[in-house]
């Protein structure tokens, strides 16, 4: 009964956290479509999705922490690089960083109904295997933040495969831009957002606080090409410090079924263990 209980406990939440995640884009869409028509407009649209995530993550009733190591450099864009762990990651960073913000995101976000063309309207899209995608990515998160406005990226490309635990390897692009814009670059760690949705079959949420470190801005004035696997290296540390080893892995699926207990197998009497060495011993026929 306990484990029944708690299945229904789990199922409502998941909906209730759906209905308040889909909900704030539904009733802003037509707002949403208008803004994002004209890029003069898109700081506004930008407004609206920080305002989206903020109000979805409060009815979730998560307690969200933030940690800013230093203050940003105030009216200095930045490049932001974060670890990537699970589908509300976007949401959490809209929530924390401050600013006009631009995120460069796989190219398959573009094509989700109704949001996508406002994502690829105001945000950059890449095709990570193709060449001209990903150096044309580069070039308008340069002209982004010449623009004063600050970018944000997931230098490992995707999500990973042990969340919370180990991450990709990071690509350079990030670095790159970085240095060869002359912006800071500043670390971001979300060490549990894969422990309240993670990227797996299906739709699993579990109730978990979160937490988002802010690290201090890295500055990469008189930097060259030569120094990017060291920052990046620096980077990465940084942003693994932060993990948990108790929130490593993802959350179990739930069942309303009580899980049967593993037998263990029983140890072989001294005389079958004999019989099945020799057996073990004849000559193939």
């Amino acid at each position: 009964m306990r484990q029944l209980l708690r299945f229904i406990g789990q199922r409502l939440y998941t909906t209730w956290c759906t209905f308040w995640f889909v909900s704030p884009f539904f009733y802003t869409y037509p707002l949403q479509w208008v803004l994002a028509r004209k890029p003069s407009r898109h700081p506004w649209l930008h407004k609206i999705n920080r305002f989206w995530s903020s109000s979805a993550i409060f009815m979730w009733g998560m307690p969200v922490r933030i940690v800013r190591k230093n203050q940003l450099p105030a009216g200095q864009p930045c490049v932001y690089v974060a670890n990537h762990s699970s589908y509300i990651d976007i949401p959490l960073l809209f929530r924390t960083i401050p600013g006009f913000l631009n995120i460069i995101g796989k190219d398959t976000l573009a094509k989700t109904p109704l949001w996508g063309p406002i994502f690829g309207s105001a945000y950059i899209t890449v095709n990570r295997n193709s060449a001209v995608s990903r150096g044309r990515s580069m070039v308008l998160a340069k002209q982004s933040l010449a623009a004063g406005r600050s970018v944000v990226i997931f230098p490992e490309g995707t999500i990973s495969e042990k969340p919370g635990e180990q991450m990709m390897p990071f690509k350079d692009g990030a670095f790159q831009l970085a240095i060869a814009a002359g912006v800071p670059l500043v670390p971001v760690s979300m060490p549990l957002n894969h422990r309240f949705m993670p990227d797996v079959g299906g739709l699993r949420i579990r109730y978990t606080p979160l937490r988002i470190v802010l690290h201090e801005p890295i500055p990469t004035q008189g930097l060259t090409m030569a120094d990017v696997p060291t920052l990046k290296q620096r980077a990465h540390d940084l942003i693994a410090n932060e993990f948990q080893p108790e929130a490593a892995g993802l959350p179990p699926a739930f069942s309303w079924r009580p899980t049967p207990p593993t037998t263990q197998a029983t140890e072989p009497q001294p005389e079958q263990r004999t019989n099945d060495q020799a057996e073990l011993s004849l000559p193939n026929s």
